[in-house]
Formats: C-alpha cells, sequence, structure tokens
C-alpha cells in the first residue's frame, strides 16, 4: 500500500512538473513589481518574491528543474561507473577525495552571469561525473564474483567472444544492480542540488529550482510572514519519502537511506 501511494505522489508531482507552463498561472520570471513580498490571495495562491514573482509558479517550475535533472545526473553516474569499474585503484582514489568541496570550488569558478541554462547543465554533469566511483565499487565486486562462477566459465569454455559474454551472460546479472544504484543516486542528487542552492551555487536565477527556492527560509522574518515560503520544503520532504519508500528494504539499510 506504501509503495502504491508513492508511486501516485510522484507520478502527479511528475505530471505536474512535466506539465508545468499549462499549469503555472504565470511565467516564472514574469515580476509583479506593484506586488513584491505579496502574501497569499487568490491571485497569488502562495504570495510573491522579493521581485514580485509567483512563488506557486516558480515552485512548479522549480520541480521540473530538480526531478528531471537528478535522474538524468543518475543515469551519467552509472553509464561512466560500468565501464570504469575494472579500475579498482582508480574507483579507491576516487572515492577517498572530498568531491563535495572539490565540486563547490568547480561550481564557484562560474562567472557569475552565467546564463541559467548553462549552469543547470554544468552542476548536474558534474554531479554526475563525481558520482560514478560508489555505484563503479558495487559493479566491480559483482563482477569479480561472477569471473569465478561456473556458467561464466563454461562460457569462455565454449569459445564465446569477451562482447558476447558481456552483453549476452554479464548485463542481465548486472542490470539489477545498475537499476538499484540508479534508484539511490537520483534523491541523492535532488538533495545535493538542495544544498548547493542554499549556499548560492545551485542553479542560477532567475530559473528556479528547490534549491534556490530553499534559500528564502535563511530569512526566519519573511517566513513567519508568509508560512507558504515553507511549500518547497515541504515538496521536497514528500518526494524524498516517496522515494525511500519505493526502495528495497536491504537496499535501504545497506546504503543508510532508511535511517
Amino acid at each position: 500500500m506504501k509503495r502504491k501511494l508513492a508511486v501516485a505522489v510522484l507520478a502527479l508531482v511528475g505530471l505536474c512538473a512535466l506539465f508545468a507552463p499549462v499549469i503555472a498561472p504565470y511565467d516564472y520570471s514574469r515580476q509583479f513589481r506593484e506586488a513584491p513580498q505579496s502574501g497569499a490571495t487568490s491571485r497569488f495562491p502562495m504570495g510573491t518574491d522579493d521581485l514580485g514573482r509567483d512563488r506557486f509558479s516558480r515552485l512548479i517550475y522549480a520541480t521540473r528543474v530538480s526531478l528531471v535533472l537528478a535522474p538524468a545526473a543518475a543515469l551519467v553516474s552509472v553509464a561512466l561507473a560500468l565501464p570504469l569499474s575494472g579500475f579498482s585503484s582508480l574507483v579507491t582514489l576516487c572515492l577517498s577525495l572530498p568531491w563535495i568541496f572539490l565540486f563547490i570550488i568547480l561550481r564557484a569558478l562560474l562567472p557569475l552571469n552565467t546564463r541559467p541554462l548553462e549552469s543547470i547543465l554544468f552542476t548536474f554533469a558534474l554531479m554526475g561525473a563525481a558520482g560514478w566511483a560508489w555505484p563503479a565499487r558495487i559493479f566491480g565486486a559483482s563482477i569479480r564474483q561472477m569471473k569465478q562462477s561456473g556458467w561464466l566459465l563454461q562460457a569462455r569454455a565454449s569459445g564465446l567472444s569477451g562482447w558476447r559474454i558481456a552483453v549476452v551472460h554479464v548485463w542481465p546479472h548486472l542490470r539489477s544492480i545498475a537499476i538499484a544504484q540508479f534508484s539511490v543516486l537520483v534523491p541523492s542528487y535532488i538533495l545535493s542540488e538542495a544544498s548547493l542552492g542554499l549556499i548560492g551555487l545551485g542553479v542560477a536565477e532567475p530559473l528556479p529550482s528547490w534549491g534556490n527556492m530553499l534559500a528564502e527560509l535563511q530569512r526566519p522574518d519573511a517566513v513567519r510572514a508568509n508560512p507558504w515560503m515553507l511549500a518547497p520544503l515541504g515538496l521536497l520532504m514528500i518526494v524524498m519519502i516517496c522515494l525511500e519508500a519505493l526502495q528495497p528494504r536491504t537496499l535501504r539499510s545497506r546504503t543508510g537511506l532508511a535511517s
């Protein structure tokens, strides 16, 4: 029941993000200068920000950014992990590096006038490129176990080429691992983008994301005046709970997502 409810909620959120131009009453960058920091009204259900932009519209577009690009970054990580899993020394080295600090440094090197699209692509591409080491370690361990299996030795003895063995015999065993690693990385990247947005290194304005919308919560007085500013945080928590509910129990306990 919980899994069905989680799927239904994620599907609803995903559809809202997909049809953002239809659902959002205004463009995410449109400014209503006569109504900056407006409270919730029939015209602006969640109020407006400092620049008079409708928060409800921005939240819908922000959901599209976070929910589309986080899976794309996870796909990049898994795609890189598969061919690089055989380089155990490289994997160990990458796992020992403080990637969060390197990421912050590289992201901070972007000019302040970077266009929003470029900041999105750079942010999530860097996430995908930096996050391959952990799934590569899992792939490598599984491949080493398979090398000692009887069916693989029999396939080699039968004269099958290495490419055929990899595609026909090895990949079906790795596919479930790839799906599991992908499902773990997606919520991790959503949280990473939100964390970067809090310190101003996420998606560049005026394009909204959950990260740069959460940055507004650093002003307690404004939050008390307009509690609807907490809506991005609430939506983020709902999505993370649903994604966690879809994780297999054994996978949650092993990766720490259950804590």
